[in-house]
């Protein structure tokens, strides 16, 4: 089906493939009304590789053997979007709860080809463009919005190269409002929200101030924490997340928690590759500048250096920009050069399992997986807000039984 529909991503804003894939996706209690439309059209302009040519997309009712790794559930128990979706960290997270995604938005076309790859569903591009009251209805929002106008990193560059960032980076800065539109139109139960750790801090709190005020003003309760991937994975990895919760559905009293853990289970060896090709080993010139690199800033007095990694620790935090030189975390060999990681081996340092596919080149992959979010952590946190609202919909159940007035509130 994926040859003769010519599904295949090759550039950016394919949105005729996301209405498509979107519709192939869709239920028919509420999200396929959606995409329908824009589905046919697309069939009916495919000419004579048309597999459902003679088929009304309204009407396709036949069963879909998805040919990818993780195909939706069968039997879902509840609907979630996914916004700034990147490579599908949060989809697998909350498919793996149980969760059947509605509506997903990534504009990058290199990660819009590994998340088709994976779960047989293009996203959507430019979050902008994208007029809410056209994404389905939906229980759980989940959105890991840009963060390099909060990062240290993105702070210290944007400085030095003169420019704004926090909400005043002209681009990304402002998506965050995107969210914010979203939420206010569609009124999901409760949502889950992720970012840098230096986002708390940014502009001296002002920055998180704003966001947490303008998520209170939609309705919701708010919660939020720095947690630490380094307990699910081997790597030092802190991040803000912020969940919500409707007030008027929850009245503030819904018992959530961050999940909590003290020990750390995983070394570095656990996730290593036992054969690794030699194209992955740093040059002898490479390893030089980052040895004389490290030494001069040493001298000043400064942190900077390159990250040699121990087999029976965790990492330093994995970046997007591994892919330029492997520096932050870096494995030691015996009588050569220290290596980088493989793009598998990243893939495993967020979590992901083997059988999560990398179409794409070794420089996306490793751009994918340091933007990525912590899968294990996601969803350690995702199962924490459904059973809140397992409870609201069992509390629901029992009063429209008992004969007490309002309606069962299915989480579907």
């Amino acid at each position: 089906m994926r040859s003769k529909l010519d599904i295949k991503v090759s550039k950016p804003e394919q949105m005729e493939l996301a209405y498509l894939t979107h519709f192939l996706h869709a239920d028919k209690n509420g999200s396929a009304k959606y995409y329908s439309n824009p589905a046919k059209e697309y069939l009916q302009n495919l000419g004579e590789e048309n597999i459902l040519k003679d088929k009304d997309p309204d009407q396709l009712s036949f069963p879909i053997e998805w040919d990818v790794p993780f195909p939706p559930p069968e039997k879902p128990k509840f609907k979630f979007i996914d916004l700034f979706a990147g490579i599908g960290g949060f989809r697998l997270s909350l498919q793996n709860l149980g969760g059947k995604c509605v509506f997903t938005s990534e504009w990058n076309h290199f990660a819009q080809k590994t998340y088709e790859a994976n779960f047989g569903e293009v996203p959507f591009g430019d979050i902008t463009k994208i007029d809410e009251a056209n994404i389905p209805d939906h229980e759980v929002l989940v959105a890991g919005f840009p963060c390099q106008p909060f990062s240290i990193a993105g702070v210290s560059k944007k400085n030095a190269l003169g420019r704004k960032h926090g909400f005043l980076d002209e681009t990304q800065g402002t998506l965050f409002f995107d969210v914010v539109r979203i939420l206010k139109k569609k009124k999901p139960k409760a949502f889950l929200l992720e970012n840098v750790k230096n986002l708390v801090s940014h502009d001296k709190g002002k920055t998180f101030i704003v966001i947490r005020e303008a998520l209170k003003e939609l309705g919701y309760n708010i919660h939020y924490k720095v947690l630490d991937g380094k307990y699910y994975v081997p790597q030092h990895r802190e991040r803000i997340i912020i969940v919500g919760f409707r007030r008027d559905i929850f009245g503030g009293k819904e018992e959530f928690q961050f999940p909590e853990r003290e020990e750390i289970p995983f070394a570095l060896e656990d996730i290593l590759e036992e054969k690794v090709e030699e194209k992955y080993t740093l040059s002898d010139k490479l390893w030089k500048y980052l040895q004389d690199y490290a030494a001069k800033h040493k001298a000043k007095g400064n942190g900077f250096g390159f990250g040699m990694a121990s087999m029976d620790g965790i990492t330093r935090t994995l970046s997007a920009r591994y892919y330029k030189d492997g520096s932050e975390i870096l494995i030691p060999q015996e009588r050569r050069n220290p290596r980088r990681l493989t793009p598998r081996e990243c893939a495993r340092l967020q979590g992901y399992p083997d059988s999560f596919l990398i179409p794409v080149s070794n420089n996306q992959g490793y751009r994918q997986f340091g933007n990525s979010v912590v899968v294990p952590l996601m969803q350690a946190v995702g199962a924490n807000i459904i059973k809140e609202l397992e409870k609201i919909n069992a509390g629901n159940s029992t009063k429209s039984h008992s004969g007490c007035t309002g309606v069962a509130n299915s989480i579907l």
